[in-house]
C-alpha cells in the first residue's frame, strides 16, 4: 500500500467541500451541470487519494459522463418543445 500524507488528503477535501458548496450557489443550469461534472471529476481524485479506486472507477463514469449528458438531453429535448401533452401525462 502507498501512503498517502495527510495534508493531501485535508487539500482535497477541503477543495471538495468548496466545489460542492460552488454546485449549490450556481444558479445557472448549464453552468450548475458543468460545475457538478467538475466537482464529480474531484470526488474520483478523493476516491483515489483515499485508495479506493474501484468508487473511483464508478464515479467517474457515472458522475462526470452519465449524469451531465442524460440532464442536457432532458433539458434539450424539453426546450425544444419535443414533449407532446401524451408524455407528460405518462
Amino acid at each position: 500500500m502507498v501512503h498517502v500524507p495527510a495534508a493531501l488528503q485535508a487539500l482535497v477535501l477541503v477543495l471538495a467541500a468548496l466545489l460542492a458548496t460552488a454546485v449549490v450557489l450556481s444558479r445557472n443550469t448549464l453552468r450548475q451541470i458543468v460545475v457538478n461534472g467538475m466537482y464529480g471529476l474531484l470526488l474520483v481524485i478523493v476516491f483515489l487519494v483515499l485508495q479506493a479506486p474501484d468508487v473511483a472507477l464508478s464515479m467517474l463514469v457515472v458522475s462526470t459522463v452519465a449524469y451531465p449528458l442524460i440532464v442536457l438531453a432532458a433539458i434539450s429535448r424539453s426546450r425544444n418543445g419535443k414533449l407532446t401533452d401524451r408524455d407528460r401525462e405518462e
